[in-house]
């Protein structure tokens, strides 16, 4: 069989995608295409059902994509770093939510870049649980960290920590509303004290008044910013509470900065997930930091 077709095939596979998979490979759609077909008539079964937007493989496609994707993802390694390990520095790409990757996984990490014969570069890129584990499967991304555990065989997940979640203000808001450590409901602290969010929706909030009110938040918020260190920014201007991550507010707390507005026996928490393409850790220097980032986390929790 040939390795090529096979490639092309498992590349459709990762992207969903004839189009995609054809930018991927830098070929044309109508040589993918062709490819794929010429794959199907020497297995003499169809490996893909096409779709309006996009392809889903057949449990055939599947079970062949599984199996080879492993060695065709090890030969590539092979092909890129030559015979001798040591003869160039392998490059790991990383996705995944800009604060926690910027403020936890990319400087665990770069204790290990440019470690003679062991270490590698580091690429970093920043998005959404479902953008970066869709990267990962299409094959951009070597490690994607994520709030959603991926579904499937094509990727592997390991829980990598917990992420408490703390109820914050600044000390004048506490004050006010005299309701620091014991909020009753919520529903008086979102009637006096404005709201700071990465998103209109309020996913923070709502997950943490459900979690500890068993309430939904009704105010919209009076500051919107998508990250999570500008929500802190904010916080700690003084412009209203937020719900923050415990690592991201923590020397905040202890400096009194900001001040925890409500202490729940039971915090919110959410889960972070490691996830590779399934085969991939045969790899060393996926390998690598994959052990090197579940050890970092266990001293994260």
């Amino acid at each position: 069989m040939d390795l090529a077709l096979l490639r092309t095939f498992v590349t459709v596979h990762r992207a969903g995608s004839f189009t995609r998979a054809a930018a991927l490979l830098g070929l044309s759609q109508p040589a993918v295409t062709s490819q794929i077909r010429t794959l199907e008539r020497q297995l003499g079964r169809p490996l893909f059902l096409r779709q309006a937007r996009g392809v889903t493989p057949t449990s055939i496609g599947d079970e062949l994509a599984h199996k080879a994707a492993p060695h065709l993802d090890a030969l590539v390694e092979i092909a890129e770093t030559g015979l001798d390990d040591g003869s160039s520095l392998r490059t790991l790409h990383l996705a995944g939510p800009p604060e926690f990757t910027a403020e936890r996984a990319l400087p665990a990490l770069s204790e290990l870049t440019g470690e003679d014969g062991q270490g590698f570069a580091l690429r970093a890129s920043f998005g959404t649980a479902d953008e970066t584990l869709e990267g990962l499967a299409s094959g951009h991304h070597d490690l994607a960290i994520s709030t959603a555990r991926p579904r499937g065989a094509l990727l592997t997940a390991t829980p990598l920590c917990d992420e408490e979640h703390v109820l914050v203000a600044a000390p004048r808001w506490a004050k006010q509303t005299g309701a620091a450590g014991r909020p009753g409901d919520g529903t008086c602290l979102l009637e006096r004290v404005p709201v700071i969010e990465v998103h209109e929706s309020l996913p923070f909030v709502a997950r943490y008044w459900a979690s500890v009110f068993d309430t939904c938040p009704v105010p919209p918020g009076t500051v919107i910013a998508p990250d999570l260190r500008a929500v802190l920014a904010c916080c700690l201007a003084g412009a209203g509470l937020a719900v923050l991550p415990r690592y991201l507010c923590a020397e905040t707390l202890r400096r009194g900065d900001l001040v925890s507005l409500h202490d729940p026996a039971v915090p919110p928490l959410r889960t972070y997930f490691l996830a590779v393409r399934t085969g991939t850790l045969a790899l060393p220097h996926v390998a690598r930091a994959h052990e090197w980032l579940l050890r970092a986390a266990a001293d994260w929790n």
